[in-house]
C-alpha cells in the first residue's frame, strides 16, 4: 500500500498544527485517503491481459496434477486461446506458462497469486477465471482429488467459498458436496473424506445452483438469487475477453433459469 498522502499530511500537520497532535490529525486523514485510493485501485478494471500468464500456467498444473496432460486438456487450452482472441505474442505468451505449469516441480503459488492480484476485489472477475479452470478440471469426466485441490486453493485466494463453488459446478451439471474438514488452505480437499463431484444426468439442480438448501424460506430464495444475478451480470464485466464475457452470459442465464424453475414449483412471483 502506498503511504504517500499519510505522509505528507502528516508532515503538514506537523508544521501547521505546531507539533505532534497535528502529525496525528494530518497522518489519519491521509490514511484514509491512501485506503480509499487502494480500494479503488483493486476495484478498477483489471489490465487487459495481465491474467494470461498466470492463468494457463495454472492450467498446465492442473492438467498436469494427474500425472499426465490429456489431449482433451490440451484441446481446451488451445480453443480458450482461439475464443479470447489472443494475438500472436499472447498465444506464445500463453503456450509458454501452459508448458511452464505442467511441469513435475512447478509452483502454483506465484500463479494463483498473479490471479488473486489482477481480480483484486472484483468477485464479478472472479468467476469467469474459475470457469475457466473449471472447464480443465472437468475435461476428462469426473475429477481427481488433485485436480479439485488446485481448483478450491484458487477459489480460496480469490475470495469464492466452497459453497459457490460448488453452484459453478452444478451449473456444469456436476453435484458435488465438499466434504473432509478442516481448514481450506493450500492442498486441501486431497485429504480422507474427498468425494469426487459426480455428474448429474438430470441436469443442474436448481437449488445448487443458487447455492442454497431446497430448506430454505422463499425471502431466503430471492436474495440468494437477487445477489448471485448482480456479482454474476455481464455488464459489470468491462473490458474483458470476450470469451469470458459470453460466459458470464451463460451463468446468468442459468441463474435466471434456476430461479424460474424455483418459483414455477413454489408458487410465488
Amino acid at each position: 500500500m502506498n503511504f504517500s498522502w499519510t505522509l505528507m499530511l502528516a508532515f503538514f500537520g506537523l508544521i501547521l498544527g505546531h507539533g505532534l497532535p497535528g502529525a496525528i490529525v494530518g497522518g489519519i486523514v491521509g490514511f484514509v485517503i491512501d485506503s480509499l485510493r487502494q480500494s479503488q485501485r483493486y476495484r478498477a478494471t483489471p489490465e487487459v491481459g495481465g491474467f494470461i500468464g498466470p492463468l494457463f500456467a495454472l492450467l498446465g498444473a492442473v492438467a498436469k496434477s494427474d500425472g499426465r496432460v490429456s489431449e482433451a486438456e490440451i484441446a481446451i487450452a488451445e480453443r480458450l486461446m482461439t475464443r479470447m482472441g489472443l494475438d500472436a505474442e499472447q498465444r506464445k505468451q500463453a503456450v509458454a506458462s501452459f508448458n511452464s505449469g505442467k511441469q513435475p516441480e512447478f509452483d502454483v503459488t506465484p500463479a494463483i497469486e498473479g490471479l488473486r492480484r489482477w481480480v483484486g476485489l472484483r468477485r464479478d472477475h472472479a468467476f469467469p477465471v474459475l470457469d475457466v479452470v473449471i472447464e480443465t478440471v472437468l475435461a476428462e469426466g469426473n475429477p481427481p482429488p488433485e485436480k479439485m485441490a488446485l481448483l478450491r486453493q484458487l477459489a480460496f485466494a480469490l475470495r469464492i467459498s466452497d459453497m459457490e463453488l460448488m453452484a459453478l459446478m452444478a451449473m456444469k451439471g456436476y453435484a458435488w458436496n465438499a466434504t473432509g474438514g478442516g481448514s481450506r488452505g493450500r492442498g486441501h480437499g486431497s485429504g480422507g473424506g474427498y468425494v469426487p463431484p459426480q455428474r448429474n444426468t438430470q441436469g443442474p439442480d436448481p437449488y445448487a445452483v443458487l447455492g442454497i438448501q431446497r430448506s430454505v424460506d422463499d425471502r431466503a430464495v430471492k436474495r440468494a438469487y437477487r445477489k448471485l444475478i448482480s456479482e454474476h451480470h455481464p455488464d459489470r464485466l468491462g473490458d474483458l475477453p470476450e470469451d469470458m464475457r459470453k460466459r458470464a452470459e451463460a451463468r446468468a442465464s442459468e441463474i435466471n433459469a434456476a430461479y424460474e424453475r424455483i418459483k414455477s414449483e413454489r408458487g410465488f412471483k
